[in-house]
């Protein structure tokens, strides 16, 4: 099946990724492409605690994913793959690796502006993000399956009153 989601969430894996978009996939297995995290056996195993019996979790960097993907994607399972940041995602976009974008939580920083309810942006995010939409890969927003997707030219152009 290889991977049904691509999914930009700074909190990575949370009930919101497991139970909302895991369980309606049918998802065997996730794929944290993070630097920080695959370089650190204590946030590994915290992560991997909030994962549900029968559903696999993967922890890469950036760097080796391209290569890795391949195994994923001739598993049989639907996979997420999970980055925390634009500049991740826009990094294995560059690489190849991703042919859909899943804006999810990207949550308030000092440098960002509300975008949805779910997503604040920075101005460099916001560039990525349609650099990556520029590559042909589509760029939606969507907290949870049941909602509407929204397309990259909404999301950069409706700001919300924080």
């Amino acid at each position: 099946m290889s991977i049904a989601l691509y999914r930009i969430d700074d909190r990575l894996i949370h009930g919101q990724v497991v139970l909302g978009w895991g369980q309606p996939l049918d998802a065997g297995f996730i794929v944290l492409v993070d630097d920080a995290v695959a370089a650190s056996e204590w946030e590994r195993e915290l992560y991997a605690m909030g994962v549900p019996p029968g559903m696999e979790v993967h922890f890469l960097a950036t760097a080796e994913c391209p290569a890795a993907l391949e195994r994923f994607r001739a598993d049989p399972r639907p996979g997420i793959l999970l980055t925390a940041d634009v500049a991740t995602m826009r990094a294995l976009c560059e690489q190849g690796a991703v042919s859909a974008v899943n804006v999810g939580g990207i949550h308030h920083r000092a440098d960002r502006t509300q975008r949805l309810r779910y997503v604040f942006l920075s101005p460099d995010e916001e560039r990525s993000l349609r650099e990556i939409a520029a590559r042909g890969i589509p760029v939606t927003a969507q907290d949870v399956p049941s909602a509407r997707p929204v397309p990259i030219d909404e999301l950069v152009v409706t700001a919300t009153a924080p």
